[in-house]
């Protein structure tokens, strides 16, 4: 197991944390009544983060998992962007003022009228954004990995004989 693979490792464990924290927070955010679509979304974006990391995390591990070295670039890739959408637009929504401020959460409606829902929205868009430089992270090594070795290519290009065979 090289240092790719390590570092590549700690990243989707790293990722599976902000994926397990995002998604306890608009879980609870959504539980507690009345939520709006941008946390919905953050609550998609855990969650398909998860479901992906529950493959990508094997397929760190050992290679053969992976089934084509394509596939762990393209979840990646997909995750990174889910997860800086989600940040960019929920950090938007937010305006991102005081929760101790009554009057800047009971006109968000991202906020949802409360002081402890604002915070768990402020919280879930750092955490938005940690995921996605875990995510960038990995999708940096995963393609370098990629790019590295593995045929990646459909039909490849057909060379002449080598001088030794001429």
């Amino acid at each position: 197991m090289g240092a790719t693979s390590i570092i590549n490792i700690a990243m989707c464990s790293l990722s599976f944390v902000w994926s397990l924290l995002v998604m306890a927070l608009t879980g609870n955010f959504i539980a507690s009544g009345g939520s709006s679509a941008m946390i919905n979304y953050d609550l998609f974006c855990s969650v398909f983060g998860m479901l992906c990391l529950f493959f990508l995390l094997p397929a760190s591990i050992k290679e053969a998992w992976a089934m084509h070295p394509i596939i762990p670039l393209v979840l990646n890739i997909l995750n990174t962007i889910f997860w800086f959408v989600g940040g960019v637009a929920t950090a938007a929504y937010l305006n991102v003022h005081s929760c101790s401020n009554s009057d800047y959460y009971n006109s968000n409606n991202v906020a949802g009228g409360s002081e402890k829902k604002c915070r768990e929205a402020q919280a879930s868009t750092a955490f938005l954004w940690f995921g996605f430089a875990s995510f960038l992270a990995s999708t940096v090594i995963t393609g370098l990995n990629t790019r590295g070795g593995a045929n990646t290519r459909a039909g490849g290009i057909r060379r002449g004989p080598a001088m030794s065979q001429v």
